[in-house]
């Protein structure tokens, strides 16, 4: 007999939940590479995935499409586990990534990059790189939610309520030096954060995304491993901790975990928003 996380009796459907959900994002991603542009049959594209494609297809299906497919399931994936996470830790269903300050840093030392990105080439030349823009905005996420960390802890103890009153203020203070950035741009630079601002895969390529979609796996893999301890948490701490569950490590390796595939997710893709805090919401519906 299967059984949910806390030991209760799974529903028949709820059995039958995660391999439903595993074909239905086969489909899904055999849809995105047929549908774009250029119109690519159902049979080209499967040839074009055992190496059998050729001319056009081939480039389309492999080398356009199917990175951004592959990165597009990663970062959903990502932010929805997170959410879950971030969930658990604050015991609110309102919560999602966003609350330890991640995609507000990143955000910030996005737009730090685009509007001063000419003038900081012009120091280091080294510095002028297309790698740039991700490998800021994603140093940015994590320093936020390392200040946000380390505002709610005091004597090794991490406070939840404290997390989140920190949160909200690393968000506020970010977006206010945004909102500054903003207005020390040119229109060009605008209108390149604003496109970063929205979330795309567009532009996305192997390179890009087998560097970020380790960072992406991660906490796919490992925030699962979490539902136990996270569950009891809701009870409340000093009752999971009488249960026995370590809730300090619990903590540390769910945000740390969060912010490092959140902190991904924003540099390959931008701010994706909603993922996070709907999709928990749907699994447990159906669950």
């Amino acid at each position: 007999m299967t059984v949910t996380a806390l030991g209760v009796p799974a529903r028949p459907a709820a059995r039958l939940l995660l391999p439903t959900l595993v074909g239905l994002l086969a489909v899904t991603l055999v849809m995105s590479l047929v549908t774009g542009a250029v119109a690519v049959p159902v049979d080209r594209v499967l040839a074009a995935l055992i190496g059998q494609g050729e001319g056009r297809d081939a480039v389309v299906v492999l080398q356009l499409r199917l990175p951004r497919a592959v990165m597009g399931a990663a970062v959903g994936a990502a932010l929805a586990v997170a959410g879950a996470a971030m969930q658990g830790i604050f015991r609110n269903p309102l919560a999602d990534p966003a609350l330890i300050g991640v995609s507000s840093g990143a955000a910030m030392a996005a737009a730090a990059t685009i509007i001063l990105g000419g003038q900081l080439a012009l120091v280091a030349p080294w510095t002028n790189s297309a790698w740039l823009l991700p490998v800021a905005a994603f140093a940015g996420g994590l320093i936020a939610t390392r200040v946000v960390a380390a505002v709610a802890t005091r004597d090794g103890v991490t406070s939840a309520p404290s997390m989140l009153l920190a949160g909200i203020a690393v968000n506020a203070m970010a977006m206010a030096l945004v909102g500054l950035l903003v207005w020390l741009s040119d229109d060009r630079q605008l209108r390149d954060f604003t496109f970063w601002s929205l979330g795309s895969l567009a532009g996305l390529d192997w390179p890009r995304t087998l560097v970020a979609l380790p960072l992406l796996v991660i906490p796919v893999l490992l925030l699962p491993r979490l539902a136990r301890p996270l569950n009891a948490m809701m009870l409340g701490e000093r009752e999971a901790g009488h249960l026995g569950v370590p809730v300090q490590s619990v903590k540390r390796r769910a945000v740390l975990l969060s912010a490092l595939g959140v902190g991904a997710a924003v540099a390959a893709t931008g701010l994706i928003g909603f993922v996070g805090l709907v999709v928990p919401h749907l699994v447990r519906l159906m669950v």
